[in-house]
Parts: structure tokens; sequence; C-alpha cells
């Protein structure tokens, strides 16, 4: 069921409702996970563009009532209940790309080379069988 409503979610934001940004690229969504009772939907959508990313969670939370509609009538033949949809920004590719700049700033020396191995010294693997 997650993975329908992400996928339909996904439409219904770039296909079905474009006007609700105003020309600008629709959220993606990022992950969605459903209560057992299929009540809810929590749905965690990335923004791309950081500036103004509580400005957009901001109109799709004040439309979630005409994005639900619209995904009503994509799996009206699917799906018996339409769950309520809880958006939230998910902001994991934000972060992801604030780490890898930490990294990249991180002055790490080469490893030493050892120069008393030899490739003949390599250890062997265990056998697990008599025959290996």
């Amino acid at each position: 069921m997650a993975s329908l409503l992400q996928q339909e979610l996904a439409a219904v934001l770039q296909r079905d409702l474009p006007h609700l940004f105003g020309g600008g690229m629709a959220p993606s969504i990022s992950m969605v996970k459903v209560t057992p009772d299929l009540g809810q939907a929590r749905v965690y959508l990335s923004l791309l563009l950081g500036n103004d990313a509580n400005e957009r969670i901001e109109i799709v939370r004040d439309n979630a009532k005409e994005i639900r509609h619209a995904l009503a009538k994509r799996i009206r033949k699917t799906a018996r209940v339409v769950p309520e949809l809880i958006f939230f920004h998910d902001d994991s590719a934000a972060y992801a790309a604030h780490m890898d700049e930490v990294l990249g700033t991180l002055d790490i020396p080469a490893a030493p080379k050892d120069d008393a191995t030899n490739d003949e010294e390599k250890p062997t693997r265990p056998r697990l069988f008599k025959g290996e």
C-alpha cells in the first residue's frame, strides 16, 4: 500500500496539481509509511530547493484535502480506503550533502605501507570442507 501511495502521490503532485507550486518543481516523495489500519499515511517530501522548503511544505499541508481527493480518484479501483495524509519534510538528502562536505574537508593522511608483508605471507582462508 505504501509503494502504491508513493507512486500515485508523485503523479498527483506532478501531473494533476502542478498549480499548487506556481510553476515550480513539485516535491518528490521519498517515503510513505502507512499505519496498520490504513487510516493514516505519513508522507515524507524531499525538496531540492532548500530556500523555501518550509513554505512549500505548508502549501502541501494546506492543500492536503485536495491532494487526498485527487489521490482517491486515481486509486479508487485499487484501494478500498484512502488514508489521511500527513506531510513531513525529509531533509536526509540535505544532511547527506552536508556530511559529504564535512568529510571532504577532513585531512586524512594516507595509511603507511608495511614493507614486512610479502605476497607469500598472505593469510589463507580457512578450509570449510575436507576436500578443499
